[in-house]
């Protein structure tokens, strides 16, 4: 018994030496009134490393490919019909609306139903994203009762100008750059050639992907947030506390945010909308829904044109897929 309690004696030694060696040991008895001015300071010192230089060139590219991207799109919209459902945010492009039975409604109504459509606008293919305009990125955290003390802007922009561009009222103003200027050489008014559509539309796709792509570099650099439960964004190192979130409005946090970091999709919403390819049906039909592909809203756009577009939309847009068999 001696023996055995030596042992488990020395054991015990070993690991509490061990332990304690390779732990930290935390005191309780800090005074976070005296550590506060010191993490201010911190973040007034981290403050003055943004603008980052090396990523000013790419907020610039960005609102460039934006005017390009927004130009382009309303002049291809004036060729190729654009419609929305009525009831739902669901949009086709084509002349005649698919019947797929998709359709939510309202809350009152049934669901999964035929859509009823009407014609599109700008705002259906190019969904608008916006965020508070902030006058500095470390500003202090925005409160419920200050939510109409700052102005509402394009999440895109808000995050270009918070990485060194200069925002114009070009930018600010989408309706300001559906002007008669057009893409390149080519006018925004009509009628088009084929051959000057397929510019517009190789036009636009390469602003689309390039928005994105500079996008995703931003969000490397400067933090953006945004709502777990609604679309909300907020660009900055953390979000704003307006209770705005009307999936919790009735609970007991009073729509609060439950903010999370933003990808780009946050940013530049792709819009997934369904794809006729050539072999499907002039209209498309609910049997058929598991065999049709979808696309991108911007992507189906330019393809009405006939240019052929990157191959990673391929397996979404079921280019080598099958066609939906024929009922008789």
């Amino acid at each position: 018994m001696a023996l055995r309690r030596k042992l488990w004696e020395n054991l015990v030694e070993e690991f509490s030496k061990t332990y304690f060696m390779h732990s930290r040991v935390y005191s309780s008895r800090v005074d976070f009134k005296k550590l506060r001015p010191m993490v201010l300071k911190r973040i007034q010192n981290r403050a003055k490393d943004y603008p980052v230089k090396g990523m000013v060139p790419v907020a610039r590219e960005v609102l460039e490919k934006r005017k390009v991207l927004i130009q382009g799109v309303s002049t291809l919209m004036q060729v190729f019909p654009v419609l929305a459902c009525k009831f739902c945010r669901e949009v086709y492009i084509g002349e005649k609306g698919h019947l797929i039975q998709t359709c939510y409604g309202y809350k009152r109504c049934g669901r999964k139903r035929v859509h009823e459509w009407i014609p599109g606008g700008l705002n259906d293919i190019l969904v608008p994203v916006e965020t508070f305009r902030l006058d500095n990125m470390f500003q202090d955290v925005i409160n419920h009762d200050q939510r109409f003390d700052f102005d509402r802007v394009p999440a895109v922009l808000e995050l270009c100008k918070q990485a060194g561009a200069n925002i114009d009222d070009e930018n600010l103003h989408p309706g300001m750059l559906n002007s008669d200027r057009g893409i390149g050489h080519i006018d925004g008014d009509g009628p088009f050639l084929p051959s000057h559509l397929m510019y517009i539309a190789k036009e636009v796709l390469d602003a689309w992907e390039k928005l994105r792509s500079g996008v995703q570099r931003l969000l490397l650099v400067y933090p953006s947030k945004v709502c777990k439960h609604c679309s909300e964004v907020h660009i900055g190192p953390s979000g704003h506390k307006a209770r705005l979130c009307g999936v919790f409005k009735f609970e007991s946090w009073h729509g609060k945010h439950f903010w999370k970091k933003a990808e780009v999709d946050d940013l530049v919403p792709p819009k997934i909308v369904w794809r006729r390819r050539p072999r499907d049906p002039p209209v498309l039909v609910n049997e058929g829904r598991d065999f049709y592909g979808h696309a991108p809203a911007v992507v189906d756009l330019c393809t009405k044109t006939g240019i052929i577009v990157p191959t990673k939309y391929s397996c979404m847009m079921k280019i080598q897929g099958l066609s939906a068999p024929v009922s008789r």
